[in-house]
This record gives structure tokens, C-alpha cells and sequence, in this order.
């Protein structure tokens, strides 16, 4: 039963590569025999800009904010929202295909008991805790992200009164994680981070996967199970990475080891559940899912795949998305939002055949 792109009216899919993809059944199959609910009761969310609902809102000391206008023109309130993006992003949409309300922003409510979820995500956040550094950044890296879960752990053990009833409780969410693109694209970023001079990049990825496999299994140990984990985008093709070549052109190296780290993460997930028996996984291809929006724009449609919607100087990826920078009229049709972050409709597009996850996940 390999999972076979869906493409509804020639449009719409969600598929993997043909590795990735008998990974994806074979974890799935194993999940279905762990679990009869029928339903996801929360969603916890671990990441960066791609799925944080307002985290950075909170810090005093990061730059690393979306809470001014052109973020949120397309958001049902069309209004900021402290989202990198022009409308819902990758967390609001996956909740809402569960049934769910978007997960609060750990930092909102140090209080709350999060028993239908919280997001831990921080735009500019990566698998390293030195990944936001060179500039006043000060988001929240994975680790910590790990640390504020355990936080909220100890809460749910005060609100359900055992250990064993937030046990009990963990094993039926979904953890996502989405994070990795800002470790490769600070990498890469020569002079500005001491990685690209520590590590080669063949370092640096095995790395990035050694150390989240250690962040996963920290979620795990803590009583996460279910897991959906994105790899990284062909983010060499994002403007931020075009605007330096003078054909516009993607950059192929840093290409390669998005590539190369996500063939790792997909080797680390397999092996981990098996090492694991318990921990359940599905992955998001997102390097193949996205390279297909922008090398066949048309068959998805799109116009423009090249140039951010919101920026200022060729291809708006000189600077970035302020009030005062240029917003393209046709953003439906404009595949990236800033200079490396997605619209709203291509996510949407991507995740149309998300509704299959509970199904898989949580089948009798």
C-alpha cells in the first residue's frame, strides 16, 4: 500500500519520495496498533517561524517579530498577528484539519495547563541554541522548547493529580515539529556564524540530526508519542538565497544539504522508532512537496516563485518585510511570503490532504 501523490483536479497533493514514503507506512502501521482513539485531543507545537502563533510577542529582547502590518493581511481578523506570514501558517492549519483551535503560545499563560495543547515554536528558532546568534535575536532555540514542554508536564501532573494520568494523557496528541531551515540557512551565511568554519557541512548535518534526535527523545521521555515532523524546503531557491546570484537562480549547494539533512532525519526517524517501539512518526516531505510547487508553478497556480511578496529591491529580498516595504496585489499567486518564508496558499495546498493523518494515526 504505498502512498501515491494525490492530485485532486490536477492540483492539490500531499505525497513523499518513494523512501521516505515506505518509512511513512511502516511507521504508521505500527502507530495503529498502539492506539484506538479516534481523535487527536491536542496538538503541541515545537518549531520556528513556520508555525509560531505569537511566542516572539512575548520576548523583550528579539528583533525576530511579526506583530506590524504586511504579517496578517490575508488573516481573517487582517490584522498582525505575530505571524510570519500574510495569513494562517503551518500550525493554525494543521490544528484546524483536527478540529482543533490553534494551540496558545506557551508564553501567553504562564499559568495555563495546556490540556488541548500550547505551541512552543519561536520564529528564527533552530536545532542549535546558537543558531540566532550574531544579532539581537534572543528567540527560543529547540532545547529550550523542550524545557518549557517539561514545564507544562509538571503542571498537568498538579491538574490531573498522577503521573500516570499525564502519561495517560501525552500518548494520544500530536507533537509536531517543524524546525532545521534556520540552522542550514545560518550555516550558510559565511562570516556571520562560527558553525561555517567549525564544521564542513557533511559535519554540520549529522550534527543537526544527532542533536534533534536527542531533543525528540527528550519529548518522548517526557510522554510525547505521536509525532509529525517536517524536513526541511529546497530553501536554496527562496529569494534570500537568489537574490545573491545575478540570474536569479536557486543555490544548489545549499540545496544539496537540505537534501542530505533530510535524508538523514528520514534514516534517524526509522531508526529511532525502532530503538523506540512506542514512539510514531509521520514525515512531511517538504523538499519534494515544494520543489514540485516551483518547478510546475502552473499546474498549482502560481506566477511567481522567485521573488518574496513582501520586501524591498530586486526580487523584495534586499530587505525585509517592514511597514514601509512593497506588497505584490497577487498573493495567492506569490509563493513566498519574505525572503524565505512561505505564503499562507501554499501551505494550504500542501497540507489539503493533511485530513488523512488522524485517520492513519488513530485508526482502530
Amino acid at each position: 500500500h504505498k502512498l501515491k501523490p494525490q492530485r485532486p483536479e490536477g492540483r492539490l497533493y500531499i505525497a513523499s519520495l518513494d523512501y521516505s514514503c515506505s518509512l511513512f507506512i511502516f511507521a504508521m502501521r505500527l502507530c495503529a496498533n498502539i492506539s484506538r482513539a479516534q481523535t487527536v485531543p491536542a496538538l503541541y507545537v515545537f518549531g520556528d517561524s513556520l508555525v509560531d502563533v505569537e511566542n516572539n510577542n512575548y520576548l523583550p529582547l528579539t528583533i525576530v517579530k511579526a506583530n506590524f502590518p504586511h504579517n496578517g493581511i490575508d488573516f481573517p481578523s487582517e490584522e498582525a498577528t505575530e505571524r510570519f506570514s500574510n495569513g494562517k501558517n503551518a500550525a493554525d492549519i494543521i490544528a484546524g484539519k483536527l478540529g482543533l483551535p490553534t494551540p496558545l503560545p506557551y508564553l501567553s499563560q504562564t499559568d495555563n495547563v495546556f490540556l488541548k495543547g500550547a505551541s512552543f515554536a519561536s520564529g528564527g528558532a533552530g536545532v542549535f541554541n546558537t543558531t540566532d546568534e550574531g544579532l539581537i535575536k534572543h528567540t527560543i532555540p529547540m532545547a529550550h522548547q523542550v524545557e518549557h514542554f517539561s514545564t507544562v508536564c509538571q503542571r498537568l501532573e498538579n491538574e490531573l493529580r498522577s503521573r500516570a494520568a499525564v502519561q495517560k494523557h501525552l500518548a494520544k496528541p500530536l507533537f509536531l515539529l517543524v524546525i532545521g531551515s534556520n540552522d542550514i540557512i545560518n550555516h550558510f551565511k559565511l562570516g556571520l556564524y562560527a558553525s561555517s568554519e567549525d564544521y564542513t557541512p557533511q559535519q554540520y548535518v549529522t550534527l543537526m540530526v544527532s542533536t534533534l534526535k536527542q531533543q525528540l527523545k527528550g519529548i518522548y521521555d517526557i510522554g510525547g508519542r505521536k509525532f509529525l515532523v517536517f524536513g526541511i524546503a529546497p530553501i536554496g531557491c527562496a529569494p534570500r538565497f537568489r537574490f545573491e546570484d545575478v540570474s536569479n537562480e536557486c543555490n544548489e549547494q545549499v540545496n544539496y544539504w537540505a537534501k542530505k539533512y533530510n535524508e538523514k532525519l528520514t534514516q534517524m526517524l526509522a531508526l529511532l522508532h525502532l530503538e523506540v517501539n512506542e514512539f510514531c512518526y509521520l514525515y512531511f516531505d517538504a523538499y519534494g512537496i515544494f520543489l514540485d510547487f516551483i518547478q510546475r508553478p502552473e499546474s498549482y497556480g502560481f506566477i511567481e516563485t522567485k521573488a518574496a511578496c513582501c520586501g524591498l529591491g530586486r526580487l523584495r529580498a534586499k530587505l525585509p518585510c517592514t511597514p514601509l516595504a512593497l506588497v505584490c496585489s497577487n498573493r495567492n499567486a506569490t509563493f513566498f511570503g519574505m525572503c524565505t518564508i512561505l505564503q499562507r496558499q501554499p501551505l494550504s495546498y500542501s497540507l489539503k490532504s493533511f485530513s488523512v493523518v488522524p485517520k492513519i494515526m488513530y485508526s482502530p
